[in-house]
Formats: structure tokens, sequence, C-alpha cells
């Protein structure tokens, strides 16, 4: 029963899968049990990544600290990042860390296990296109999004005093974080204007380019079609059908010919890192670690979840990238791993259960479909009752960890700070 189980990752599954083990595993034996290790000391909900970019989230007031999350949930919880993998031995190792001098502060670290969950999430597919690396922003992480609002908000300045009073930001990839992206970034713009100068105000001009037919794939026609009125009613130009041939400095080469921007934000398709293929276990095209349909890889005591697995969905596709995917994957987990731990079989596989799309459009505009409940199999919904029941998911994500009380005060904390500091974030 002194059974150590680890988890690396602590998104929104890897996070969940933590707290509910360690609940489950009681105050005592749960810090003994669970270790969860990320590379990063704070959580963030990565649907709300665009926000932070933006500048209309701070990250510093939106981020979880992990240790507090492990305290009260009763898991231990590591700094560090996965470096290499011994399936056979049940060991992992974790990278050197080291400060922003080049030091090293803590040394390579080996950590045993019985159990492995690997919960390391995905990031951005470049499908190779020339200049993307060198000149497009990612959002695959809290570090990307805060780097990419300050170049944003010196970009915001330096168009404010030039001559031009323009300022082109293209996105690649029409999915939830490019669409969302492109309507935060102009209510960013809204707010940064009201403090300026009539002499100062500048237009901003945001592309989204999409190489599908429309916009928002795998979500239904009707949300699509929404979300593509609300963008277009913004401003937002709409590049379906266009193929990103290379990205320079100063903007797109497309299909449709030549796009300039002054910044450009790749958000076109997820791929999980290249270190991946080294740790021994099978994987797919994706890098991501193959599993079967009880999330286990293909080493014995080593489980998969998230972005970063590749797990078959119904008709044996593989189930798509979502939070949505991940959280449900916790639970299951959860379940599977005590079961484990107590000697009990179980032999139920996960099955995963589609609960509608929500996409954000700005402070007062979302759109989406939920699955099931009183309005029939689907319903949809638009404007204030789709953006509370976005809202609504994130303050779920955080009751599942802090618990309703907590949650609660979160909120009501960061409404009053909203109303104080004003909707747009200088960091």
């Amino acid at each position: 029963m002194n059974a150590r189980t680890v988890i690396v990752g602590g998104g929104a599954g890897g996070l969940l899968l933590a707290a509910r083990l360690g609940r489950r595993l009681g105050r005592r034996e749960g810090p003994k049990r669970v270790l969860l290790i990320d590379r990063t000391p704070l959580h963030v909900w990565k649907p709300s990544l665009h926000e932070i970019a933006a500048g209309t989230l701070d990250a510093h007031q939106e981020g979880l600290s992990y240790p507090m999350l492990a305290r009260r949930n009763h898991f231990r919880f590591s700094l560090g990042e996965m470096s290499g993998l011994d399936a056979a031995d049940r060991r992992l190792t974790l990278a050197e860390m080291r400060d922003e001098e080049g030091q090293v502060i803590v040394p390579e670290r080996i950590v045993p296990f019985d159990r492995l969950v690997l919960a390391t999430g995905s990031g951005a597919n470049l499908f190779g296109t020339p200049g993307a690396a060198e000149h497009a922003h990612v959002l695959e992480g809290t570090d990307h999004a805060r780097a990419f609002q300050k170049r944003l908000t010196t970009a915001f300045m330096a168009t404010a005093f030039s001559k031009a009073k323009i300022l082109r930001i293209a996105i690649v990839g029409a999915g939830a974080t490019g669409v969302e992206l492109a309507a935060e970034l102009l209510e960013a713009h809204e707010a940064f204007s009201e403090a300026l100068a009539p002499d100062q105000l500048f237009r901003l001009d945001v592309s989204l380019v999409e190489m599908a037919p429309r916009i928002l794939g795998g979500t239904p026609d009707r949300v699509a079609d929404q979300a593509l009125h609300v963008l277009q009613q913004k401003g937002v130009r709409v590049l379906t059908g266009t193929r990103v041939e290379r990205i320079g400095p100063d903007g797109l080469f497309t299909t449709a010919g030549k796009l300039d921007a002054e910044l450009t934000v790749w958000a076109a398709g997820v791929k999980a890192a290249d270190r991946n293929t080294t740790y021994g276990l099978e994987t797919g095209k994706l890098n991501q670690f193959v599993t079967d349909d009880r999330l286990r890889t293909s080493a014995s005591g080593i489980w998969a979840m998230g972005d970063c697995a590749e797990t078959p969905g119904s008709g044996g596709k593989p189930l798509p990238a979502r939070a949505q995917v991940a959280a449900q994957q916790a639970g299951y987990l959860a379940d599977v791993l005590l079961a484990d731990i107590e000697g009990r079989p179980h032999r139920k596989g996960f099955v995963y259960s589609d609960r509608g799309s929500l996409v954000a459009l700005g402070d007062d505009e979302a759109t989406g479909s939920l699955m099931g409940g009183l309005l029939g199999k689907r319903f949809f919904i638009e404007g204030m009752m789709a953006r509370w029941a976005y809202m609504s998911l994130h303050l779920d994500h955080h009751r599942r960890v802090l618990g309703l009380f907590r949650t609660a005060a979160l909120a009501l904390t960061r409404l009053m700070h909203d109303r104080i500091s004003g909707r747009l974030k200088l960091h």
C-alpha cells in the first residue's frame, strides 16, 4: 500500500488527477503516494492563454500555486522537466535547473515510481512552414503568452506615436485559439485606445488565415457561422481555404498572395514534443504516446492522457486535443489507479462523451453548442448566455481543485479587481 504514483504535467488533466487521487487516498497517505511534476510553479487554465496574450487577463492573478494546491489536495509537488525515462527500471530523469545567469541551481534528479502518468500536453505544429519558427509567436504556455503580450504592448505604444497609425496582426489557424485571440485583440485595442489622445489613435487590422474551407473545424456549422458573423462585424478579415507558404518578418506569403503583418501568431494544429520519441514508448505521427482504450502506453505501469496521448475514440479515430477530453480522462484514471493500488480489477475502457463546444468572442459575446439536457440532444446558445456558460467552465475547473467556497471567493475577488484596475493589463 506504499505505492508511488507520479504524474508528469500539471495541465487541466494532470492537476485534476493529482487532486482526485490525493483527496481519495486521504490526508495521511495521499502526499506519500502521489507526486505531481511540472516545469512551472503556477497552474493556468490553458483555454485562457489567449486572454493573457491579449493583456486582458493577468497571468499572476489567474495562476494558482502548485504547492498551495498540493497542500489543499494532499499530494506532493516538484518543480522540474522530464528529460529521460527508464520504463524497465521504473524511474524517470528530471533535467537540471538553471537560473537566469545560467548557473545550475538544482542538479539532475532521478525519480522512481510504481505507476507513471504522462500528461505533458502538446505544442504548436508548424508543419515545416519556412520562417514560422523565426517570425511567428506561439501560445503553447504561459511564458509564450506573456512574451507575446509584452511584444503587443510595445507595438501598441509604437503605433500610437507613428505616422502610419495602423498595426496589422495575422493569426494562422482559425480553431478555437485563433478565433478567440482575434476577438480578444480587438477588445484589448479598444480598451487601450480609451487612454490615448485623439492624435494618437490608430487602427488595428486583424487577419485570420485558415487552410480549411471554414473556421472552427470540428464544431457544428451553426457555431462556425455565428462565430464568423461576429468576427466580421468586429472587422476581422477572415481568409479560409488559404494556405500559408512562408512567413517573413513583415507578413505572410499565402496562396492568396502577400499579407502584410507587423505581428504574426501561429495557432494552427498541435504536435507533441519531439522528445517524446526518445523515451522508448510507442508514439504516433504527432509524437503523441500511443495508448489503448484504457490509456495504457506500450510499457507496463505507464499511462498517458490529454494532448500528449493518441487514444482511440469512436470508430478508431484519435480523440481530439481538448480540455474536456483531459478532464474526463482524469476522472477515469483516478478510478483505474486506485483499483490498481488496492489490487482490484478494472476492466472498463475509457469512453469520451462530447459535451459540446463553446467559443468566446469578446467580453459579452460567445457562441456554442451543448450536448444533452432538457432542450434536446444538441442545443445552441449565443451572446451573454453562451459567455456565462463559457465562464462557468473555467470556474468549474477551479472548483474541482479549490472547492466551491474558495472558488466563489476567488471569482468575487477577481471581479472586484477588474472593476478597479480595468480590463486591460499593461505589464
